[in-house]
């Protein structure tokens, strides 16, 4: 049973919504771009959606538009303390977020722009990860899937991994998740315009979702 339990989203730009993320934080869909995707109420989102159907309480949407999960941006712009996926959860943690809100299922939808920026792959591997593989996507995916496995072992972990990106970010998510006992779901034929889920698309995304945890 989900009914009531807490939630948290750690992503990107598929996750924004203007007024629903951490202040700062960059947004992508806001209710009126016209141009870009249908998706023009927050009810619409995938995560909300999934909230709505599940009753589960939204303690924290930590996402950012155009974020990477490791530290390489694009253009190969240094994301090591501003907007990579391992810097929010980092600051999150010395914050003492976890210690003062439990999180009972905790969702990663990330790697879209790690693949959009070109960033280097680097090759998957668990021990022995140095500040400078975190400038590599596959490491980068390897080490936060550990972090949070050793900082959250009461949560559930559930990485997403979105499709039509590199093979090699979806494969080495898949394998993280293996290795370190975190769910994973790899998302396919999801409507989008721009690249970016339509109202169509977060429908899509949510049933995946709803699929994999029945």
């Amino acid at each position: 049973m989900m009914n009531g339990k807490k939630m948290m989203i750690f992503g990107d730009s598929y996750s924004t919504y203007e007024g629903y993320i951490p202040k700062g934080y960059a947004v992508y869909y806001n209710g009126h771009r016209g141009a870009e995707p249908d998706v023009f109420d927050v009810k619409n989102t995938w995560w909300m959606r999934l909230s709505d159907r599940l009753e589960l309480e939204i303690v924290e949407n930590n996402s950012w538009s155009g974020s990477t999960v490791g530290y390489t941006g694009y253009g190969g712009n240094d994301c090591s303390h501003t907007s990579s996926f391992i810097y929010r959860f980092e600051t999150r943690l010395k914050e003492g977020f976890f210690e003062k809100n439990e999180i009972d299922i905790l969702f990663v939808l990330g790697g879209t722009n790690d693949s959009w920026a070109d960033a280097p792959l680097g090759e998957v591997k668990f021990d022995g990860i140095t500040d400078a593989d975190l400038y590599q996507v596959l490491p980068a995916l390897c080490h936060i899937a550990k972090r949070l496995k050793d900082e959250l072992p009461k949560t559930r972990v559930i990485f997403i991994a979105n499709c039509d990106i590199k093979e090699e970010i979806i494969n080495a998510t898949r394998t993280a998740c293996e290795h370190y006992g975190h769910g994973f779901i790899a998302l396919s034929g999801i409507d989008k315009l721009n690249g970016h889920p339509t109202e169509l698309g977060m429908a899509q995304i949510c049933e995946q979702v709803m699929a994999y945890l029945k």
